[in-house]
């Protein structure tokens, strides 16, 4: 990747500007935005360029200069208006009416070739109305950590936004959490939907029932199409979400993420994941686990995340019920145990190895496989590498095979739990062929990488980052990451 300062570029043979962007939420009106001015920055240095993502754009990475990224997402060539959305959201438990976009905007709506409308947004670009009296500015280590986070999701198979790019922006940044002055990064977030819940909420709080059915309509039509001609289409679409949250908050725990900081304003409308600030990944299977130093009470620990979710889908309610009738509502709700759990048993068996696993056994072995998670304090995503790592197909003759070679079951010495769970593991092997051993070796490879993105593997890159400005070991993880391994 190209680090130099960039020269002038023609902004119509930038293939970045010429993507079929839309107006779609611009057409909306400004009861949804604030247009605001991007902040022009020092220095413009790329730091990642997301080439993967480019082909879903119908662009060709390699006609794509270093340069380009810099004009289009770091100076900003191009593209006007640029808008800050309006948003509201419970915090905490309390409700914020003094939120929205405040060191980001909506850059562009771009149509990808696969027919989804996706949302350019910036993070780190300056001041805007929502500001609050801060700096508008990222970090460039919240860029580092969100680029990794968004990619190690998105291969573990979590439905997130990711990252298009990062460029460092040359400000000294002043933060209470950082040593000072730090440096400063500008960055472009790829998501399906910058619409959240608290977007909807904002309406709810200033009685405008007439711009939340205008909202809910834009939102049915672009994200939602499918429902258009249904009679029901309002509470088909809460239905629907309801189900999208479920399955994405199964995700994250089977996953092992926890996201640190679930309010409203962090629920997006499409059921995605994004915003990650203070998240982190489970080292054991523990229960209180806590990503964000400032939750003090554990509000959105590890093991609260789906009631937390199941939480803001009921507060969301509050704004819904002006246009969906109540029992369709609490009805459609009432589900959402059922979708986590569904989801949740099918990445949990995959991560051993199954998929679609009808056996009687399956129940029972995924119980005793978290419990002894739990009460062991193994490493989580270790665990799950060594099973990939070690499994043979010996296993089906012999249950004292099972995990042989592991580099964290000899240190455990007698085990009852652990016993039982490979015995059980042993017998449902016994339950397939031979010649299908294969199938289930490569479910355990693909579902379990070596490489977690624990904390001190984001450390030990950022400080190569910091002492050196050595990027390699970055570059080096995201493609890690990328490939599973």
């Amino acid at each position: 990747m190209a680090l130099d300062e960039t020269p002038n570029h023609t902004p119509t043979t930038n293939p970045l500007l010429t993507l079929n962007y839309e107006s779609a939420l611009e057409s909306l009106g400004d009861d949804y935005y604030d247009q605001v001015v991007a902040e022009e920055f020092p220095q413009h240095i790329l730091r990642w360029r997301n080439d993967a993502l480019l082909p879903r754009l119908g662009v060709d990475p390699q006609v794509v200069k270093d340069e380009d990224f810099i004009n289009a997402f770091g100076k900003f060539e191009g593209r006007e208006p640029l808008l800050a959305l309006r948003y509201h959201g419970y915090q905490f438990g309390q409700y914020n009416s003094q939120l929205g976009d405040g060191r980001g905007f909506l850059y562009g709506q771009v149509r990808g070739i696969d027919g989804e409308l996706y949302d350019f947004g910036t993070k780190g670009s300056g001041r805007t109305p929502y500001s609050r009296g801060g700096d508008g500015m990222l970090t460039l280590k919240g860029g580092v950590r969100e680029v990794l986070a968004a990619e190690a999701l998105h291969y573990l198979g979590v439905r997130t936004s990711r990252c298009l790019s990062m460029i460092e922006t040359g400000l000294g940044l002043w933060r209470g959490d950082e040593p000072s002055p730090t440096r400063s990064s500008v960055m472009i977030r790829m998501s399906k939907s910058h619409i959240r819940f608290g977007t909807f909420e904002r309406l709810n709080y200033f009685k405008r029932h007439d711009l939340t059915q205008k909202l809910l309509d834009h939102v049915i039509e672009h994200y939602y199409p499918y429902l258009q001609t249904e009679n029901d289409k309002y509470a088909l679409f809460y239905a629907e979400l309801v189900r999208r949250v479920a399955e994405l908050v199964a995700q994250w725990m089977a996953a092992g993420f926890c996201h640190a900081v679930l309010n409203t304003d962090n629920m997006s409308i499409t059921g995605e994941s994004f915003d990650y600030g203070p998240y982190a990944f489970i080292p054991t299977y523990d229960l209180q686990f806590t990503a964000a130093y400032f939750d003090y009470y554990k509000r959105y620990c590890y093991s609260q995340q789906p009631g937390i979710c199941k939480l803001n889908l009921e507060l969301f309610q509050e704004t819904l019920k002006a246009i969906i009738d109540q029992g369709d509502l609490d009805a459609a709700l009432s589900k959402f145990a059922e979708y986590y759990q569904t989801e949740y048993r099918a990445l949990m068996l995959r991560k051993l190895g199954f998929k679609n696993l009808q056996l009687e056994e399956a129940d029972e072995f995924l119980r005793l496989t978290i419990t002894f998670l739990h009460d062991s304090q193994v490493g989580y995503h270790q665990f799950f590498a060594d099973i990939a790592d070690t499994f043979s197909s010996k296993w089906r003759d012999d249950p004292a095979l099972v995990m042989n070679g592991s580099e964290i079951i000899p240190s455990l010495g007698t085990s009852a739990i652990f016993d039982n769970w490979c015995f059980l593991y042993h017998k449902i092997l016994n339950h397939f062929d031979l010649d299908q051993m294969d199938k289930i070796g490569k479910t355990l490879a693909e579902s379990n990488p070596k490489t977690a993105l624990l904390r001190p593997v984001i450390e030990s890159v950022w400080e190569r980052i910091t002492d050196d400005d050595n990027w390699q070991p970055f570059y080096d993880l995201v493609e890690t990451l990328q490939k599973g391994k």
